[in-house]
């Protein structure tokens, strides 16, 4: 662990393994709560510097902190291939290192300037936003650094400090990156401490800790939030998602089969906003799944480190198993497996690019979250009823619609219940586009300025 800006040894380990294989590939530390404590003490004390810190040097030590990202991109890519899976090549651990430099980048050029309200002979009234102070952060396993990056880089920006805590399954990138950043920042500005699950609720009701931002489940943001208002800490909470994609009967089936594809499957299916139901007309059902099957056959799976795989295992056992699980589920009431369908034998959590056809409402394939590399897709008939059915769900990340007919589909992707919709694409995310959920997807948003406010406070002041 690294905490107030030096390694903090664990009595007891916990082994890291590599989902491809089932390789140990590292240990993490078993902190303790006695462990957090001196973690947030640093962070509290650091904070009465780092706040007064001028922001141009803010700024110029964040950019230091994607320059170390960017020295350090092809060992911090093949930490994550080898605790997440994900392979090097394509859309994987290569491209999650550029992305956190790049984000990094982007932040550290955002600016929360004063803002005038009024300036008149009744008076003068500014707007200024100051820093909440220690910052707790909890991340999940698909995309350990990249959100970490999101959670740590906004948080140093405006002048907080941060506690952040990895999740059990992929701590060692989170680990490394907080190291490297410790050689640009002033001790205790970014403490990682490591654990179990005991150490995130021991955070989220830490009366040391001043906000909480969390990316994961619903259930798991609930305890946050619930455990959060003793101490009536600000929220950001980035929670799960169950996309909803509508084809239009005016869509081509080959020109649309790549997009739907890897906004469903990037990082194996394992992504918040990953497209996780399909709705495909009636006339070009039969087509569009054909296309999407045609892809599926050509996509290589396989361990990380070999060069010409693009997808990789699911991330652990749990998972795996609850994929398994709903893909039998919907099996069993009906539904027609287009391609995969089951476990693919040998070592690691592999299971194949699998379409389900002919399923519905009332099957767990299409209510729940898969989070994993299963697409149900769901013929419809009547185009004036087809919103309210994408919407009948709890979730609300994101939602897409595609057609031929762009403003169409423009006014119809406004009418899906959810905080971010795509047209003719799906989950492509922006660092100066507001990112976050509505109804159990999540409170407040990420990114550009309007993520950057969420760490801050607002002071008006009447001159």
């Amino acid at each position: 662990m690294i905490i107030d800006g030096k390694q903090r040894w664990a009595r007891d380990y916990l082994p890291v393994k590599n989902p491809a294989t089932g390789e140990e590939v590292g240990r993490m530390p078993m902190g303790s709560t006695a462990d957090l404590d001196d973690a947030v003490e640093a962070a509290r004390r650091a904070f009465q510097s780092w706040s007064l810190t001028p922001d141009a040097e803010r700024k110029q030590a964040c950019h230091a902190i994607a320059a170390k990202i960017e020295e350090h991109a092809e060992e911090l890519a093949r930490l994550i291939t080898a605790e997440q899976g994900k392979p090097l090549s394509g859309p994987g651990s290569r491209f999650e290192s550029a992305g956190s430099a790049g984000w990094a980048h982007y932040t550290a050029d955002l600016e929360l300037s004063p803002e005038v309200i009024q300036d008149n002979n009744e008076g003068r009234v500014e707007l200024h936003r100051k820093p909440i102070g220690v910052v707790g952060s909890i991340t999940p396993w698909n995309w350990p650094m990249l959100i970490a990056v999101w959670h740590i880089l906004p948080a140093v920006r405006t002048g907080n400090t941060v506690v952040i805590k990895p999740s059990p399954y992929t701590p060692l990138s989170t680990i490394r990156l907080v190291e490297l950043m410790n050689e640009v920042l002033p001790a205790g500005v970014v403490n990682v401490v490591t654990g179990p699950d005991e150490i995130g609720a021991a955070m989220s009701a830490h009366p040391g800790i001043d906000k909480m931002v969390f990316t994961g489940s619903i259930a798991t943001g609930k305890k946050i939030m619930g455990s959060s208002a003793e101490t009536l800490k600000r929220l950001t909470l980035e929670l799960g998602g169950n996309d909803a994609g509508i084809v239009l009967p005016d869509a081509d089936p080959k020109q649309i089969a790549e997009g739907i594809f890897w906004g469903a499957f990037i990082n194996t299916g394992q992504t918040c906003a990953a497209l996780k139901r399909l709705y495909v007309h009636d006339s070009i059902y039969d087509e569009v799944c054909r296309e999407l099957v045609t892809l599926a056959e050509n996509v290589p799976m396989g361990d990380g480190l070999d060069e010409k795989n693009v997808l990789g295992p699911i991330q652990n056992e749990m998972q795996f198993n609850r994929v398994v699980e709903l893909v039998e589920d919907a099996k069993a009431r009906g539904g027609r497996v287009l391609t995969g369908g089951a476990p693919r034998p040998g070592a690691g959590y592999f299971y194949p690019i699998t379409f389900v056809a002919d399923v519905d409402h009332g099957v767990r394939l299409v209510d729940e979250e898969q989070f994993g590399p299963v697409l149900p897709i769901i013929r419809y008939h009547d185009l004036d009823t087809i919103i309210d059915k994408a919407n009948d769900n709890p979730h609300g990340l994101g939602g897409s619609v595609w057609s031929a007919d762009v403003q169409k589909a423009r006014d119809l992707a406004l009418q899906l219940e959810c905080g971010s919709a795509w047209v003719n694409k799906h989950g492509a995310i922006q660092p100066n586009a507001p990112f976050g959920g509505v109804k159990s997807s999540g409170i407040g948003v990420e990114f550009g300025e309007e993520g950057l406010k969420e760490y801050t406070t607002v002071q008006t002041v009447y001159c």
